[in-house]
């Protein structure tokens, strides 16, 4: 695989693409919006690298994950591709859950399918009916980027599991999902590997992204099952973690496991064989970056995230009681798929400053993560160390030893990113090898738990029983 140096790297658009809600719970994007990013970020590669184009070897893409994007006969998008955080189809899903079966469901999905990709196609076929009949494909949006840029309609293993349309008994699409919502199986586009020749880079877009035509596409995977990769995490017993926009937690488990109460997820890992299951079990939250980010643009035009970082650090663990409840983007599947909406408890006008607000904020957002940790380890997951970039609030030395110390486990930070995972994926795929362990990613730094863990533990308690009477309450957003 080379050297697997660095040679350039570069970010488009420069913030967050924003997200229509169009009603209560609902998120889209236009994936043509993607296509125009990813061209400006190939162009800007091309400018700061001074590779020549006719050096690139292979293409890889890593993607947010769980979204929906239908397109026509002709490949034209039909709609706005429904997003991970859009929560319209959780109560599709449940229906779905019961009619099948939770039996049948966490045996041949692993998951409910809960408000997942196949969910949000059934809302579409009963909301927007002249819609879905025009649907030829439907397509995650990875696959989505891989189409505009090969020409060929195709998707994964891992992709459909994240759809919740794989069948693990089977190890083929979930066909009876399908069927049971009297949807035409040719909805699903055919397989490639995850690792391996997915298509060529056609003349249309080698010549919007100006490169030479013909260069292979050898790797595709989601966001956290590439993150994951990009940190070595691929055997059993291995956790990644991501904090950006999204809080994840991912373990990787030799067999097939199940929650039976979905707070938590399980997929096809990158390197899952039916004779060698490698499963990710996926903890999610919606709002973690997100949270700061909203927090940051109600403290003026002067926070900056590095001067929120300084203040948080001159408030004391547990911040004087004041307690953050992080869940304001969406049903959050680790509450049972319920909208609770972000919470400020115990706010004092008297004693709480900024910086009280920024450490709460990092806390809540480190609590919630433990929360899930603690679902994760009564499925049996081992998790005994986390791996994350030193990226997005892993840049925070003070959230990486507050996750540390409030899930008992260390935190080892690395230089790496998805898109550099997403790179070296593409090479292994291009070698047609079996991926193996990743030499590429660079120690960053190591948070072991605070031996006087005793404030932070008294404030996690407070927190827990702050979620738990909110998630008591009769009414919801």
């Amino acid at each position: 695989m080379g050297t697997q140096a660095v040679v350039a790297a570069v970010q488009a658009p420069e913030a967050e693409m924003p997200i229509a809600a169009p009603q209560a719970d609902w998120a889209e994007q236009a994936p043509e919006e993607w296509w125009k990013y990813c061209v400006a970020a190939v162009h800007a590669l091309l400018r700061e690298s001074r590779v020549p184009p006719n050096r690139i070897a292979a293409i890889g893409l890593s993607y947010q994950m769980h979204g929906l994007v239908a397109i026509d006969a002709q490949g034209e998008v039909i709609r706005p591709a429904i997003i991970w955080c859009d929560s319209r189809a959780a109560a599709i899903g449940q229906a779905a859950y019961q009619a099948l079966g939770e039996t049948y469901c966490l045996t041949h999905l692993l998951n409910s399918p809960g408000n997942f990709t196949a969910a949000k196609l059934r809302w579409v076929q009963e909301h927007e009916s002249s819609a879905f009949e025009r649907i030829h494909r439907i397509l995650l949006p990875g696959d989505y980027i891989a189409y505009r840029l090969t020409g060929e309609v195709a998707t994964t293993r891992c992709g459909l599991s994240e759809a919740i349309l794989w069948d693990f008994v089977r190890e083929a699409p979930a066909y009876a999902l399908l069927a049971h919502w009297s949807m035409p199986a040719d909805l699903l586009p055919p397989l490639v590997p995850v690792f391996g020749f997915q298509g060529a880079l056609c003349v249309l877009a080698a010549e919007a992204l100006g490169l030479p035509p013909g260069i292979p596409l050898t790797y595709r995977a989601g966001d956290q099952p590439n993150n994951a990769f990009a940190l070595n995490v691929l055997e059993p017993g291995e956790a990644a973690a991501n904090a950006g926009t999204s809080g994840v937690v991912y373990g990787v488990v030799g067999e097939r496991v199940a929650d039976p109460q979905q707070r938590v997820n399980s997929f096809a890992h990158v390197n899952h064989r039916p004779e060698a299951p490698r499963i990710g079990v996926l903890l999610c939250l919606n709002g973690c970056g997100s949270l700061y980010r909203w927090l940051r643009q109600q403290l003026g035009p002067i926070a900056t995230y590095a001067h929120m970082d300084t203040l948080a650090t001159t408030a004391p663990p547990g911040t004087d009681g004041l307690c953050v409840l992080p869940f304001g983007n969406g049903a959050e599947r680790l509450l049972g798929n319920i909208n609770v909406g972000a919470r400020l408890l115990r706010l004092d006008f008297n004693r709480h400053t900024p910086a009280h607000l920024c450490r709460a904020a990092l806390e809540g957002i480190a609590f919630a993560l433990t929360y899930g940790i603690q679902q994760m380890r009564r499925l049996g997951l081992p998790i005994t160390a986390l791996r994350a970039g030193h990226d997005n609030l892993f840049r925070s030395p003070l959230f990486a030893q507050t996750l540390s110390t409030a899930a008992g486990v260390p935190v080892e930070l690395f230089r790496t990113s998805g898109a550099i995972g997403a790179a070296q994926g593409a090479a292994v795929g291009l070698e047609q090898t079996t991926p193996a362990e990743n030499t590429g990613a660079i120690a960053a730094g190591r948070y072991e738990p605070d031996a006087n863990a005793e404030p932070l533990a008294a404030a996690f308690e407070r927190w827990r029983q702050a979620l738990e009477r909110t998630l008591a309450e009769p009414f919801h957003l």
